[in-house]
């Protein structure tokens, strides 16, 4: 079994005293990739940090929907600047719309949202989709926005059988986290997750949070070696052969982020 998990954030600080434990164990487990996800400059430039100390390791930059009142012409121009500079820069996200915590204003988060996809487009980058309650609006500007060969990956789906299909239309990936395996909050997904092509699923941590069962019950931090419990479930709902449909996702992943080898 060859495990890629495609979206986690072990820059966070709670890895700060055993990141080499954290990755170790990831390894150990056959995670052979790591995508460590920017939600603005400092984050960014400590997801760089770490792909240059480990192997297999891939970040992204970009500016999370909460932080869309912070974003400048000066912080997107210094992410621009670290993706261009950095080969370990294979994505630009987080990014999306967030109407649950409102912790930034609507306007900013639709202007932020749409500066964002223009410039991965310039620099021909794939996208990581953050959605939460955002009422269709996501799904608007991303249909009324750029070219039709934009590659992306709607992070921690979560949404309903409709949009599953809206989004698969549009061409991306669904990234699929420990939710699948919690019993009743992961429930309508479980009923859906069979319904995507195979060759459009991730599999994702977001570490350090959404901890899967069984892990769930034990510990509180999630971590990437963790990505096997959300494969073996969805290989088990899907009725797949978890070797078989480990390596299919494996390479959705590369192919996402252009990763040759």
């Amino acid at each position: 079994m060859i495990l890629f998990d495609s979206h986690s954030h072990i820059d966070d600080k709670s890895y700060d005293n055993d990141l080499d434990d954290v990755i170790g164990r990831a390894e150990n487990e056959n995670v052979c990739g790591i995508m460590v996800v920017g939600i603005d400059i400092d984050t960014s430039i400590k997801a760089i940090k770490i792909a240059g100390t480990y192997k297999n390791i891939i970040t992204s930059v970009g500016i999370h929907p909460h932080d869309a009142k912070h974003c400048s012409k000066k912080i997107l121009d210094t992410l621009i600047g670290l993706a261009q500079e950095n080969s370990c820069v294979k994505a630009w996200g987080e990014i999306g719309l967030d109407y649950n915590r409102m912790f930034s204003p609507v306007k900013d988060q639709e202007d932020c949202f749409a500066k964002q996809l223009e410039i991965a487009g310039t620099l021909d980058l794939p996208l990581i989709f953050h959605e939460r309650d955002s009422k269709g609006r996501f799904y608007d500007i991303l249909k009324s926005c750029g070219p039709k060969s934009r590659k992306g990956v709607v992070h921690c789906f979560s949404g309903t059988r409709e949009e599953l299909f809206k989004y698969l239309d549009l061409g991306y990936y669904i990234g699929i986290t420990g939710i699948l395996t919690i019993k009743k909050r992961g429930e309508y997904l479980r009923s859906i997750a069979p319904l995507i092509p195979e060759d459009r699923i991730l599999i994702e941590t977001d570490a350090p949070y959404l901890t899967p069962a069984p892990q769930k019950n034990k510990i509180r931090r999630n971590e990437p070696l963790f990505v096997k419990s959300v494969l073996l479930k969805l290989a088990e709902i899907r009725g797949a052969d978890p070797e078989i449909l480990s390596q299919t996702i494996f390479d959705n992943t590369r192919t996402l982020y252009n990763i040759d080898s």
